[in-house]
């Protein structure tokens, strides 16, 4: 009984997963939240230097289901910054970062859908150029470059198939893939907007695989924005937009539509909505240096029936005084 669930359930997920948004790579509802792991141009954006951590518990309740689980880490190299001093070992050679324009981050990450994991790391280098003022805070154009690499694993244990089977076994159930991701954004006081492009050599630098299969790994395409609407001193309102694509085009392009409210900055709630997918009620706080948020997902395909929802967790923890985190500004 428990090898025809198995049978069963990497069967609906290829269906769903195929005919829905192909998901090659992993999925976050708080894109919001760290923007970084969807586009590497957001690297040390705020000049803070941030850890961030984030579980995703897809349709929880099913054997098998999608999970993805993110550790992050980003920082600006700031003028005079402790880390841009530490870097040079005899005081002429230090070269402080001009301005605080370099963003550094990286990420480790593993995600597991049905049969198929992938667990691998990101790291990326930021630019952020100055383009004139808002509100006395710098327009902020970035252009970022991620390096990833990744085990993409296939677990057929407990799985009942035909062991002669030329499909399953031409493949390899273990491989290294090595890509590159690129993104670029323009950021100010009021709003921002973003793209992002995955897997540029489409998994074509793969090692340990000994199969005359042919491997790609599909391109994917991202577009991100939002705008702040200040309503007094305290409330203020964020619509904002993601849109998703990848080498299929139009077959496969999905699209989140997002508000969220805050109050003081240090609330949030927000609700957002995934086209031909979930509606999404999102809650968060900020306390000091941390911030907690929460989202859940209310599936609105037939797979409601057999799930509770999906659950998704981040936690973040910002370094950097104010000081340190505005000299940058005071540099353009």
């Amino acid at each position: 009984m428990r090898h025809l669930k198995l049978i069963l359930t990497g069967t609906v997920l290829m269906l769903i997963v195929g005919t829905a948004f192909p998901q090659q790579v992993p999925m976050y509802s708080q894109y919001i939240m760290n923007g970084f792991l969807i586009n590497p141009s957001f690297a040390g954006r705020d000049g803070y230097t941030t850890v961030n951590l984030t579980v995703r518990e897809q349709w929880v309740g099913m054997q098998g289901s999608p999970s993805t689980y993110a550790a992050s880490f980003q920082t600006r190299l700031l003028k005079n910054s402790y880390i841009s001093k530490s870097t040079s070992v005899r005081k002429k050679l230090i070269k402080p970062t001009k301005g605080g324009k370099v963003g550094l981050g990286g990420y480790i990450f593993n995600d597991n859908n049905g049969i198929m994991r992938r667990t691998g790391f990101q790291a990326t280098y930021a630019y952020h150029i100055s383009m004139g003022r808002t509100q006395g805070i710098p327009n902020n154009l970035a252009f970022g470059l991620a390096m990833t690499g990744y085990q993409y694993f296939v677990n057929t244990e407990g799985l009942i198939y035909e062991p002669n089977d030329p499909l399953i076994n031409s493949f390899d159930r273990s491989i290294f893939v090595t890509d590159f991701n690129f993104g670029a954004s323009y950021t100010t006081a009021k709003y921002y907007a973003g793209f992002a492009m995955t897997n540029l050599l489409r998994g074509n630098l793969i090692f340990g695989d000994t199969s005359s299969v042919n491997r790609n790994e599909m391109g994917h395409f991202f577009l991100t924005g939002g705008i702040k609407f200040p309503i007094n001193n305290d409330w203020t309102v964020e619509p904002s937009g993601f849109i998703k694509s990848s080498d299929m085009l139009f077959k496969s392009i999905q699209m989140d539509l997002t508000g969220r409210v805050y109050f003081k900055d240090d609330y949030w709630a927000g609700l957002s909505y995934r086209t031909g997918d979930a509606i999404i009620m999102m809650l968060g706080l900020k306390y000091d240096r941390f911030y907690f948020s929460y989202a859940f997902d209310f599936t609105l395909t037939d797979i409601r029936a057999s799930t509770y929802g999906t659950h998704e967790i981040s936690m973040a923890v910002k370094f950097g005084e104010s000081a340190r985190r505005y000299r940058w500004i005071n540099a353009y």
